[in-house]
């Protein structure tokens, strides 16, 4: 059995702060405190490795919305403390470094509209790069500084931004609000698509660094969005080191784009030109390409299984003269997520899922050697310099904080701690990874967190969390919508697992969920409830609640006629109900149809049908608090709503709570609030006296 504690795991990791944290709290964590801390993201090196900006979003409770602002730190000058370089009302994100490191470019709506600005590293004001008449979504400037790379909405008919706009213009004004398709996407994640496409230019910078002459459309006429949507960013390309190429991952639209994985990676010269495909000769994902500091290779990452989106990806290394493949990670079945080069090109820094955490690794090139640079916690951005990387780490103790690792391996540093005084007062509950025989007799992890008030001797109360994906882990890891810590600040011990599905256990394992939705998971939830309760006697088994979204509502449905036994309660957050009308609805059918058999409902119906909780209903007893976003077109409220009906038609205790302005997630911070004190009370109200 693999145990730790990582309440020892965060003593350790916020020792020799500069701000100090208390030794004792009176207070457990709270959903105040969960929507009002500062969130750090998007760390980038300057090119001498000595200081590194980023992107720090502060909660504005009066405005109901996260305000961002770019903050720098000295990593060579002992001491040093974190600078503000920007506040503002609008959004600054996206900071990337000027080739000589003199400059920082970011995005900014600070002139009403999205742009690209330019600010001295040394402070001052801020001066406006680009002034397009359309929103720029991503960008980056060529190592040169004498081009930029911009992602923008656009008319697919319009062969500029001009056009864009007047188009924009003129259908705003119209007076017919009808929408006409004739192909899907209709609608993606929580937009109804308007006709415009994202589309990637190219446009020249003068001395001063300002946008001069017309942008060129580098994805041409390919009918395909770059960057792609609805999460897709820079990361989608890469500007060779001597600017004169780039490189971009597409998918075709056409009339597939809803159930294909077919992104590609397209080359095309830096001042506009025919896109080549370069991986056509593979029909699953290949994306995130990086030229190598020399422009020698291409990195990229690349699936085998067409149309799975959890499927594993491993790194490829492409020659940029000869176009072979000189190295991939095809023995290590592990997942590759963020990634990076060292400056010499001799490494790639990489992060994958690896048994309940997301460490960094060294990547000796072209050995293939692997080294673990960071243990627990999950690492969700780097940055890397030649003699140090610097990476954001969280875990279940604490949000993101920027920490820097030598280059070569050795002692992690802490560099920031930005929340240590909003939670100087506040004690986490400890929290300890546990292992048991799950289905199959597989070894399947889990979590146990006790409240923030343990006592021994004393009987808790259970929240017992089912994450969603479902090739998703909660892990050790921090969460702004769905963390335990709230739960246990509010006085429950807290299971979680990683079920069949969940990825960082090998990828046969992160597979054993499609087509069995309702099997091997639920075994698993079952064992480690049971392992759970067995080795913490402090966990009151009679006062126990089951919640989870997406598939984790899926599960709360499915449970709710099939292993409904054990819970006093259910939360069902955007849970899947009726498998056919959740298959005609949804918008990404490639999940859908991957997890089901792989083909259509209507080609293989009982495929669907067998893990439908619509067929369950009447088996429902378990009181439920049922949840939605009006704008989630992942799992439609419609779902929502027929759960809730459901229940109250049979007279059994029921509440809905749907949020109009929300999608899949609740991300404002009142709606936040609002959620967890609905949660929090059905919990109450059914657990406690």
């Amino acid at each position: 059995m693999n145990r730790f504690s990582l309440l020892a795991t965060a003593a350790v990791l916020t020792a020799g702060l500069a701000t100090p944290v208390a030794s004792a709290a009176p207070r457990g964590f709270t959903a105040e405190d969960l929507v009002s801390l500062d969130r750090i993201s998007e760390p980038a090196l300057s090119p001498d490795g000595k200081r590194v900006v980023y992107t720090l979003r502060e909660t504005d409770r009066a405005a109901n919305r996260g305000r961002t602002d770019l903050w720098l730190l000295d990593l060579d000058r002992t001491g040093a403390r974190p600078q503000r370089l920007t506040s503002h009302e609008a959004n600054d994100t996206s900071p990337q470094w000027s080739a000589d490191g003199s400059a920082i470019y970011f995005l900014s709506a600070r002139s009403g509209g999205t742009q690209v600005w330019r600010l001295a590293a040394s402070g001052g004001e801020a001066i406006p790069v680009t002034r397009l008449p359309v929103d720029v979504d991503s960008f980056r400037v060529a190592a040169k500084g004498d081009r930029l790379v911009f992602s923008t909405e656009a008319y697919p008919d319009c062969a500029d931004l001009a056009c864009t706009k007047k188009a924009s213009d003129a259908a705003a004004a119209q007076k017919a609000s009808g929408r006409v398709y004739d192909r899907l996407f209709v609608r993606h994640w929580d937009t109804w698509n308007n006709g415009t496409i994202q589309r990637l230019w190219s446009i020249a910078l003068d001395a001063n660094g300002q946008a001069s002459g017309a942008e060129v459309s580098l994805s041409g006429s390919l009918d395909a969005d770059v960057h792609s949507k609805p999460f897709g960013g820079a990361d989608d390309y890469t500007l060779s080191p001597d600017g004169t190429r780039v490189v971009f991952a597409a998918r075709i639209k056409g009339k597939t784009e809803p159930w294909s994985t077919d992104f590609d990676l397209y080359e095309v010269p830096m001042t506009g030109g025919t896109p080549v495909n370069l991986t056509a000769a593979n029909p699953a994902w290949d994306g995130s390409p990086k030229f190598s500091p020399d422009g020698s290779k291409l990195a990229y990452v690349a699936m085998d299984r067409p149309g799975f989106e959890a499927d594993r990806f491993h790194l490829v290394l492409r020659d940029t003269t000869s176009g072979t493949i000189g190295f991939t990670t095809r023995d290590w079945d592990s997942s590759i997520g963020e990634y990076d080069w060292s400056p010499d090109g001799k490494r790639i820094y990489a992060a994958t899922d690896h048994v309940g955490q997301h460490p960094l690794w060294a990547i000796d090139l072209p050995s293939g050697k692997r080294s673990m640079l960071t243990g627990q916690g999950s690492v969700t951005a780097i940055a890397v310099g030649r003699e140090r990387v610097v990476y954001a780490l969280q875990h279940l103790a604490s949000a993101a904080e920027l920490y820097s690792v030598p280059a070569r391996g050795g002692k992690p540093a802490q560099l920031t701690s930005v929340n240590a005084g909003k939670l100087a007062d506040v004690r986490f509950g400890e929290a300890e990874q546990y292992s048991f025989a799950g289905a199959g007799g597989e070894k399947v992890y889990g979590y146990v967190m006790k409240p923030w008030n343990y006592t021994p001797g004393k009987k808790y109360p259970i929240a017992f969390i089912v994450h969603g994906g479902p090739q998703s882990s909660f892990a050790n890891n921090w969460s702004f919508r769905w963390n335990p810590q709230v739960y246990a600040g509010a006085g429950y011990g807290v299971i979680f697992i990683d079920f069949h599905g969940s990825p960082g256990y090998g990828q046969a394992f992160t597979d054993s969920i499609s087509g069995d939705w309702g099997g091997k998971p639920v075994e698993d939830l079952k064992l480690g409830l049971a392992a759970a309760l067995e080795r913490n006697p402090w966990l009151d088994g009679s006062r126990n609640c089951a919640l989870g979204a997406s598939y984790g509502g899926f599960m709360m449905n499915w449970i709710a006629g099939n292993w409904a036994e054990p819970f006093r309660c259910i939360v069902s957050h955007a849970g899947i109900f009726d498998a056919q009308m959740m298959y005609y609805t949804t918008e990404e059918l490639w999940f859908d149809e991957w997890d089901h058999g792989g083909a259509p409902y209507y080609a293989n119906p009982a495929a669907y049908e067998k893990f439908s909780p619509a067929r369950q209903v009447a088996k429902w007893r378990t009181p439920m608090l049922v949840i939605h976003g009006e704008r989630d077109y992942r799992v439609p409220y419609s779902q929502g709503l027929a759960v809730f009906t459901a229940l109250q038609r049979q007279g059994v205790e029921s509440r809905f709570l749907v949020f109009p302005d929300e999608n899949h997630w609740i991300l404002k911070p009142a709606n936040s609030l609002q959620w967890h004190s609905e949660v929090l009370g059905w919990l109450d109200a059914h657990t406690k006296p």
